[in-house]
C-alpha cells in the first residue's frame, strides 16, 4: 500500500513538473501556440495528454483553447493537413491520438468526469469543423463504433428537446455550425445504425437531431432529375435563397441520406411495428414514438433536399407507405388522434395528429402511383387495397376540410379536430357530404371573392364541390366578363369575313388582329362563298357557332399536321409539327385562343383531347399513369422493365431515347452524360420515369406553352383549376352519356304567345323526351346551327338567332308525328 501511495504521489509530481513545464513554454493560456505546435514532431500534444485532467478546470481550458486554435490555423491556411500529418503515408497524427483516447472516455464507466457545460462538448467543438472526417479518417472509424457516436447524439438529442443553442459561431456564412455539425453526424450515421447492437433509442435521438438541424438550412432541391422535368417555357420562381451553403457541405448532407440510410433509419424505428391492420387496439407510445420521429424527420427532408433519390427509396426500398397506412387508419378507426399532437414533438400546440403523418404518407404513396400499373393497382390491389382506398379518401376529405373550412386561416396550433358525437354515428363520407349542401351557397356567392372560404376550397380541395355547383361558379365568372366587355351590346365592332374554303386561313388572319379586349367582345360573321359573294343572313349568334364548329373542326383536323391522335382517337400536340408548318407555334397560339374563345361564348365543340395535354391547362406535369393512352407498347416495355427480375444491366439499355418523326430518326440524351450512363437494377426506375417525362412533357413542350398562352388570353387559370381533366373535356364537349330535357326547358325563353305553361309548349317537351338520345342531341344541335331550310306549318330552327319556330299544334299526336317524320327528316338528319 505504502508503495501505492508512493507510485500515486510521484505521478503526480510528474503531472505537476509536465505541467509547469508546458505553461512555461506555451503559456497557461496556449498563448505562445503556433501552427508548428501540431506537428508529428511537436512536444505540446504528448505533453497535454501526459499531464490532462478532466477535472482540473485550467486543463480543460487549454483542450478548449487547442480545439479553438486548430479551427483557427484551418480556416486562415483553407488546409488543415498541416495539423493532421507530416509525411503522405497515412500515418495517424498525434492529434487523432489524443482525440481519439479522448472521445471515448467521456461519458464511459469509470469515468469520473464532472457534467460540462455543453457550448464545450466534443459535439458543439469538434463536430462543427467542416468535413472532420476527411482531415482526420480514423477519428471517424472511432467515433462511429458502439456506444460512442449513440453517446454523442444522445447528448445532443437532450440540447434539442430544451432548444438549447450550444453550437460556436459559424466560421462563415457558407460554413454555418449547425450544417457542418448535421454534415458530419450524418456522414458516420451509416456506420452507427449498422452496428448490431444499435438501439431504437439512438435510431429517435438521432431522427430528434437531425430535423433539428435539417430545419435550419437553405433549401437543397436542385437535382439533375428534377431540373430535367422543367419545361424551358414554364415561370420559375426567381426568389433567390437567404443563405447560400458551401456546394461541397450541401453534397456532403444529400449524399449521407441516400437509401441506404433511410432503409436503416426506417428499418430501426419500424423494426417491432406490425403493417397489417389486424390489431384490434389503437397504437401504443413506442409506435406513437417512431412515426412522430420518422415522420417529423421525412417532412423537414422533404421540404430541404432533393425529392427523386428521397422518394424513390422510401417508396420502393422501406415499408414507410404500410406502416404509416396502418397507423392512420388504427388512430382513425379508434378516434385517437387527438393524443397524437401531444407525443408528437415536432408539432406545436393543438396541431392535429394527422397532420404530420399525412404530410408524410401523401407525397409518397403518390410517387408510388406514378408508376403503378393498371393491375397492380386494381387486380393486385398494391400498394393498397380497394377497400384501404376508400378509407383514405374519407380521411384525406375530413382533413382537407377542417384546413380548409374549420380552421381556414388559424395555425397549426390552435386547430382541432372536430369530432362531435353526432357525426361519430353517421358515416364520415356522408357527415363530409352534408356539410357540402349547407356551404354550397355562400360557395356559390362568395367563391369568386378572394380569401374567403368559399374561394380557398375551391383553390386547394374543389373535389369537396359537386361538379354542377362548379359548373355554375364557373359559367357566372364568364359571365360577369362578358357583361364588363359589352358582350351583349347592340353595337358590334369585330365582323369577320369568312371564306368557306378557306376558313382556317381567313379565321388565323383575322382573329390574330384581335386584342385581348376585342376578343372578349362579340364577334359577328359572314360567310362568302366560292364565287365571292355573301351568304345571306343576319349572325344572332348561330352564325357564329357554325363558323367555330367548321374552324374547329378544320384546325384540329390530323390531317393538318398540328394535331395527332391516340390509339383511342384523342388529340395531342404533334411533336413534329414543325416540320410541317414553319409557323407551327403561332398556330398553336391561334388554335389555344379559338378553344377559349369557345368555353368563353358557352359554345361546346366536338374535340376530344388527350388526358396528358388538358393536363397542360392546368400547367401540370404528366407521370407514367398517363403513358398508355399515348405509347401503349413503349409502355408495356417499361412496365416489363420495372418487373423485370434479372440484371437490368445485361440489357444494354442507356439513358437515351431515339425519336423518330417522319422518318427522321433522332436521338437524345435523358440525363447529361446519359448515352454512356448504363440502365441497372438500381436506376431503373428513374429510369422509367424520364422516359414517361421525355413523352409526355418534353416533346410537347413549346407547342403546349403557345397553346397555353392562347388559351389564357380568355380564360384564366384559376377558373379551370376547380375541374380535373375529364370534367374540362365536359366543359369544352359536353357529355356524351345524356341530355338533360328538364334543364333545357328551364333555360328556354318563349315569344310569340308562348309561355312555360302553354298547352303546345307542354306538348313540346313531353315529345322531345319521347324522342331517342341520338335524335335528341340532334335537335339540340339543330336548334342553333341547322343549316336546311325549314317547311312552313312545320318546327323550324333559325340557324342565325338560336331559334325555334314551333307551329301552334291541336294535339300531342300530330306534333309527336310531325316531330317523328317531317322535323326529324328535314332538321335534325345531316
Amino acid at each position: 500500500m505504502e508503495s501505492i501511495k508512493r507510485g500515486r504521489k510521484a505521478v503526480k509530481a510528474a503531472h505537476f513538473k509536465v505541467r509547469e513545464q508546458f505553461h512555461g513554454a506555451y503559456g497557461k493560456y496556449c498563448q505562445n501556440v503556433d501552427r508548428h505546435c501540431f506537428g508529428p514532431d511537436s512536444e505540446f500534444l504528448r505533453q497535454l495528454l501526459f499531464f490532462f485532467n478532466a477535472q482540473n478546470v485550467g486543463d480543460f481550458a487549454i483542450l478548449v483553447e487547442t480545439c479553438r486554435l486548430l479551427v483557427q490555423f484551418a480556416r486562415e491556411s483553407g488546409d488543415a493537413e498541416g495539423t493532421k500529418t507530416g509525411n503522405s503515408s497515412g500515418k495517424v497524427s498525434s492529434l487523432e491520438h489524443v482525440l481519439a483516447l479522448i472521445i471515448p472516455h467521456i461519458g464511459e464507466k469509470p469515468c469520473t468526469c464532472p457534467n460540462i457545460d455543453p457550448r464545450w462538448s466534443f459535439s458543439s467543438q469538434i463536430l462543427t469543423i467542416p468535413f472532420l472526417w476527411q482531415l482526420f479518417p480514423y477519428l471517424k472509424e472511432v467515433f462511429a463504433r458502439k456506444g460512442l457516436s449513440q453517446h454523442y447524439v444522445h447528448q445532443m438529442a437532450f440540447c434539442v428537446q430544451n432548444r438549447a443553442n450550444v453550437l460556436p459561431n459559424d466560421l462563415s456564412a457558407e460554413y454555418p455550425g449547425y450544417a457542418c455539425l448535421l454534415g458530419n453526424i450524418l456522414e458516420t450515421a451509416g456506420v452507427a445504425l449498422s452496428q448490431p447492437n444499435c438501439s431504437f433509442e439512438m435510431a429517435v435521438d438521432l431522427a430528434a437531431v437531425a430535423t433539428f438541424l435539417l430545419e435550419t438550412l437553405p433549401s437543397m432541391k436542385s437535382s439533375g432529375f428534377e431540373s430535367s422535368m422543367v419545361l424551358e417555357d414554364d415561370t420559375v420562381g426567381d426568389e433567390a435563397a437567404e443563405i447560400m451553403l458551401n456546394r461541397d457541405l450541401e453534397r456532403q448532407i444529400c449524399n449521407a441520406i441516400d437509401s441506404r440510410f433511410l432503409l436503416q433509419l426506417t428499418n430501426l424505428l419500424f423494426g417491432g411495428i406490425s403493417v397489417s391492420s389486424s390489431s384490434h387496439d389503437g397504437p401504443d407510445d413506442k409506435e406513437v414514438a417512431a412515426v412522430g420521429a420518422a415522420c417529423a424527420f421525412l417532412h423537414v427532408t422533404f421540404n430541404t433536399l432533393p425529392h427523386e433519390r428521397i422518394m424513390t427509396a422510401l417508396a420502393y426500398r422501406t415499408e414507410l407507405v404500410p406502416v404509416l397506412w396502418n397507423f392512420m387508419k388504427r388512430c382513425h378507426d379508434y378516434q385517437k388522434w387527438s393524443s397524437l399532437s401531444q407525443q408528437f414533438a415536432y408539432l406545436s400546440g393543438d396541431a392535429p395528429g394527422w397532420l404530420l403523418p399525412l404530410a408524410v404518407f401523401c407525397p409518397v404513396y403518390k410517387h408510388m402511383l406514378m408508376i403503378v400499373d393498371n393491375e397492380e393497382f386494381y387486380e393486385q390491389e398494391k400498394p393498397l387495397s380497394l377497400k384501404d382506398i376508400r378509407c383514405l379518401i374519407i380521411i384525406l376529405k375530413q382533413a382537407l376540410w377542417q384546413l380548409l373550412w374549420i380552421s381556414p386561416t388559424t395555425p397549426a396550433n390552435s386547430m382541432k379536430f372536430a369530432t362531435n358525437t353526432s357525426s361519430k354515428k353517421r358515416h364520415p363520407e356522408e357527415f363530409i357530404q352534408e356539410r357540402v349542401s349547407i356551404v354550397a351557397s355562400e360557395l356559390l356567392s362568395q367563391a369568386a371573392i378572394e380569401n374567403t372560404r368559399a374561394n380557398e376550397i375551391l383553390k386547394q380541395a374543389p373535389f369537396l364541390v359537386p361538379f354542377t355547383s362548379r359548373v355554375k361558379i364557373f359559367t357566372s365568372q364568364l359571365t360577369a366578363v362578358r357583361q364588363r366587355h359589352g358582350s351583349h351590346s347592340v353595337f358590334t365592332r369585330n365582323r369577320f369575313r369568312i371564306r368557306r374554303d378557306h376558313i382556317l386561313e381567313d379565321a388565323y388572319n383575322q382573329m390574330s388582329a384581335l386584342s385581348e379586349d376585342d376578343l372578349r367582345g362579340v364577334i359577328r360573321v359572314t360567310f362568302v362563298n366560292e364565287f365571292g359573294v355573301e351568304e345571306a343572313g343576319i349572325d344572332g349568334g348561330g352564325i357564329f357557332k357554325d363558323f367555330m364548329e367548321n374552324i374547329t373542326r378544320a384546325a384540329f383536323d390530323v390531317q393538318y399536321g398540328l394535331f395527332k391522335e391516340t390509339a383511342d382517337h384523342l388529340l395531342y400536340p404533334n411533336p413534329g409539327s414543325g416540320m410541317i408548318h414553319e409557323q407551327h407555334l403561332q398556330f398553336f397560339h391561334f388554335l389555344g385562343t379559338l378553344l377559349a374563345k369557345a368555353m368563353f361564348e358557352g359554345i361546346l365543340v366536338d374535340i376530344p383531347f388527350a388526358t396528358f395535354f388538358l393536363s397542360k391547362l392546368k400547367l401540370k406535369y404528366n407521370y407514367l399513369n398517363d403513358f398508355p393512352s399515348l405509347d401503349p407498347e413503349l409502355y408495356r416495355h417499361l412496365i416489363f422493365l420495372k418487373l423485370y427480375e434479372g440484371d437490368i444491366s445485361d440489357l444494354e439499355l442507356y439513358f437515351v431515347i431515339v425519336n423518330n418523326e417522319y422518318g427522321e430518326q433522332t436521338e437524345e440524351e435523358l440525363l447529361p452524360g446519359g448515352k454512356n450512363l448504363r440502365v441497372t437494377n438500381e436506376n431503373v426506375i428513374t429510369f422509367i420515369h424520364l422516359v414517361a417525362n421525355h413523352r409526355l412533357n418534353f416533346q410537347i413542350r413549346q407547342q403546349s406553352s403557345h397553346f397555353l398562352r392562347g388559351f389564357q388570353q380568355l380564360i384564366q387559370k384559376d377558373w379551370i383549376d376547380m375541374f380535373n381533366e375529364h370534367e374540362l373535356q365536359l366543359l369544352i364537349s359536353g357529355s356524351l352519356d345524356s341530355l338533360d330535357v328538364d334543364d333545357i326547358r328551364l333555360n328556354t325563353n318563349y315569344a310569340g304567345g308562348y309561355h312555360k305553361e302553354h298547352y303546345v309548349i307542354e306538348m313540346f317537351w313531353e315529345v322531345l323526351k319521347s324522342f331517342s338520345l341520338e335524335n335528341q342531341k340532334k335537335f339540340l344541335k339543330a336548334a342553333g346551327n341547322a343549316s336546311d331550310e325549314a317547311l312552313d306549318r312545320l318546327p323550324t330552327s333559325a340557324t342565325c338567332m338560336n331559334l325555334l319556330k314551333l307551329p301552334p299544334y291541336r294535339s300531342w299526336w300530330d306534333l309527336a308525328k310531325d316531330g317523328s317524320d317531317h322535323f326529324l327528316y328535314k332538321v335534325l338528319i345531316p
